[in-house]
């Protein structure tokens, strides 16, 4: 039979393997954000213009306007964009407009960092204007995926000193 002094011994071992596998969930898995953009005409500017905006990113991403008429162009000089930090201080939101646009073309706005990339396409033309969406994650860390022996191991812990101490 164990002490009582063992017990409480491999009970503060198994404390310590615990906190310290969650310090590198946290390390591992890091601070990001990231979300869904949208894309609009503004109809607040003087020419034509789109505005594409996404309330939450970390870390600060690129974004990259593009056209389908105009493959390759570079809509650096036609476009600027802003990063706003959120209340929180931690994710930002991102603003980015881009000025100048033709009718019967279609835009993508690509808002990106090492974790995920939103891609919004709005096609414009004289009678109606078509939105599309998505959301890509880029990095492998950023699922809730767990490996099978990490939930094993993990739920076994407790069991540790039971085990070590028959």
């Amino acid at each position: 039979m164990a002490s009582l002094g063992q017990i409480i011994f491999w009970s503060i071992i198994s404390i310590i393997i615990i906190l310290a596998g969650a310090i590198a969930l946290i390390i591992g898995f890091g601070i990001s954000a990231f979300s869904m953009l949208v894309v609009n005409v503004d109809n607040n500017a003087s020419s034509e213009s789109l505005r594409c905006e996404a309330p939450r990113w970390f870390p600060q991403p690129t974004v990259v306007w593009s056209s389908q008429v105009d493959q390759g162009a570079n809509f650096s000089q036609a476009s600027n964009t802003s990063f706003e930090l959120n209340s929180e201080n931690v994710t930002m939101k991102v603003v980015s407009m881009l000025y100048n646009v033709t009718v019967n073309n279609t835009y993508s706005c690509v808002i990106e960092n090492n974790i995920a990339k939103a891609t919004g396409d709005i096609e414009v033309t004289d009678s109606e204007i078509k939105r599309r969406s998505h959301l890509e994650l880029l990095d492998s860390k950023a699922s809730l995926c767990v490996s099978p022996f990490f939930v094993i191991s993990w739920v076994l812990l407790p069991l540790f000193p039971y085990l070590m101490l028959k």
